[in-house]
């Protein structure tokens, strides 16, 4: 991407990719022409412009943007002075870069590597709650769409030294279990079930909670008999013995922040204020 741009000559380089129509309406929204520049652009459009030829697709920005530094300075300046403009990126200075200088659009599937198991380039807007747990819950998928294991490529993030997962108790209904999960280091699954979730670093399910859907973040306490579904739990809360959630939408929403598409954000907070 960086290459296009100085080989481009353009004002301003922006990521994209092809996304399904009904699924642009909260992206950045352009047509090119046939050398890749942007001819126009529409910020998060209510009835998303199709793609030439493809009529069920739009062509998305994906909030990656590539500047000369002086030509970006003076395009704040300038932006700064304007009474007129909200001040962002998507709805005033790229469509007046389209307007009044060279937009180009740079192709995510052309920079993007992949290992043998991804059909397609990967990418996920996580600004969403919904958005937020679908993409992690995407990697519990037997072959899921982004390779974790791939040596070729590897993702390097932040990383502790921590004790291995650990798996304990082995009775009928009392057995450390995971199923088509992903466990982190320094986790304790005891004698309870976790399906189909991802648990962050430290956390620890207690004896017969059942956990199924969940992305639970670093050092989280799940207390006993919990039961918890399609959820999203943040870093250190404490799950008291007992709790419930998943399975009265009501009663969910009145506790927590439960989204449209029926997951509940759980935070330290809203356990205390129960």
């Amino acid at each position: 991407m960086l290459a296009q741009h100085v080989e481009s000559g353009a004002d301003v380089t922006v990521g994209c990719l092809e996304v399904k129509r009904e699924e642009a309406s909260g992206f950045g929204v352009m047509h090119i022409d046939e050398t890749d520049r942007i001819v126009d652009f529409l910020e998060k459009p209510k009835d998303p412009p199709a793609m030439p030829g493809k009529p069920d697709m739009a062509l998305a920005s994906m909030g990656i943007y590539v500047f000369d530094t002086p030509f970006l300075f003076d395009l704040l300046r300038e932006d700064a002075a304007d009474p007129n403009s909200s001040h962002d990126f998507g709805k005033d200075l790229i469509p007046a870069i389209v307007k009044g200088g060279k937009a180009v659009a740079h192709h995510f599937s052309k920079s993007c590597v992949r290992s043998l198991s991804e059909d397609e380039p990967y990418w996920r807007d996580v600004g969403t709650v919904d958005a937020y747990f679908e993409a992690n819950i995407d990697l519990t998928d037997f072959v899921p769409s982004l390779d974790l294991y791939d040596k070729d490529w590897p993702i390097w993030t932040f990383a502790e030294i921590t004790p291995p997962a650990k798996f304990i108790h082995d009775r009928d209904d009392r057995r450390g279990r995971a199923i088509s999960s992903l466990v982190s280091g320094g986790c304790i699954v005891s004698g309870s079930g976790v399906k189909e979730s991802l648990l962050f670093t430290g956390v620890r399910v207690n004896s017969y909670a059942d956990v199924d859907r969940a992305v639970i973040l670093p050092d989280a306490v799940i207390g006993r008999s919990a039961r918890l579904k399609n959820v999203v739990i943040d870093r250190g809360v404490k799950i008291p013995e007992g709790l419930v959630v998943g399975e009265d939408p009501e009663f969910d929403a009145s506790r927590f922040r439960r989204t449209e598409k029926g997951v509940c954000l759980i935070t330290q907070a809203m356990i205390d204020g129960m």
